[in-house]
C-alpha cells in the first residue's frame, strides 16, 4: 500500500523533531491575528500526524514557546481494536466508537486518539488478538489503520 503524501505545516519549535507524533487539535483564538495562520492550520482536526522532516523556516508565534518551525508531516498510523470480521488487510472500514467504558483497560485501544468518528480508514496491518478480554465479551483484533 502506498504511503501517505507529506504536507508542510508549522508546529511549535519545541516539538519540531523528526518522528514526533501529534493529534492536530485545531486553532485557538490567538491564531486569529497571525499572518501565517493558514500554514499552521492546514491539517485535519482530530487526525494523528508524524513529523518526517524539519525545515529551517521559523516564525514568531503567540501560541508556541520559542515560536513555530516548518515541518513536513504525514498521517500517522493508529493502533486500534476492531471486530475480527473487519480485520482484513487493505479493507476500508468505518471504526465503531460505541464503547464508553472509560475504566476498561482496553478503552484507549477501542477509542484511540487520532481516529475521527464517522470517517473511513484502511486496515494496513493485523497485529493479533486483543491484549485483554473485552468487558462486553466481544472478540477483538488489534490492527493498524490509516485514513482512507
Amino acid at each position: 500500500m502506498a504511503e501517505s503524501k507529506t504536507k508542510v505545516t508549522l508546529v511549535g519549535t519545541v516539538l519540531a523533531k523528526q518522528g514526533v507524533e501529534f493529534i492536530y487539535e485545531g486553532e485557538v483564538a490567538a491564531c486569529d491575528i497571525c499572518k501565517v495562520k493558514k500554514a499552521c492550520h492546514n491539517l485535519q482536526k482530530g487526525r494523528k500526524y508524524r513529523i518526517v522532516s524539519v525545515r529551517t523556516t521559523h516564525h514568531e508565534c503567540n501560541v508556541h514557546l520559542n515560536g513555530a518551525t516548518a515541518v513536513e508531516v504525514m498521517e500517522a498510523p493508529v493502533t486500534m481494536l476492531i471486530s475480527p470480521e473487519m480485520a482484513i488487510v487493505n479493507s476500508k472500514i468505518k471504526p465503531e466508537l460505541s464503547c464508553y467504558k472509560s475504566d476498561c483497560r482496553s478503552f484507549s485501544l477501542c477509542r484511540p486518539d487520532g481516529v475521527v468518528e464517522g470517517e473511513k480508514y484502511v486496515v494496513t496491518e493485523v497485529l493479533g488478538n486483543a491484549p485483554d478480554i473485552c468487558e462486553k465479551g466481544r472478540p477483538l483484533k488489534l490492527v493498524e489503520i490509516r485514513p482512507a
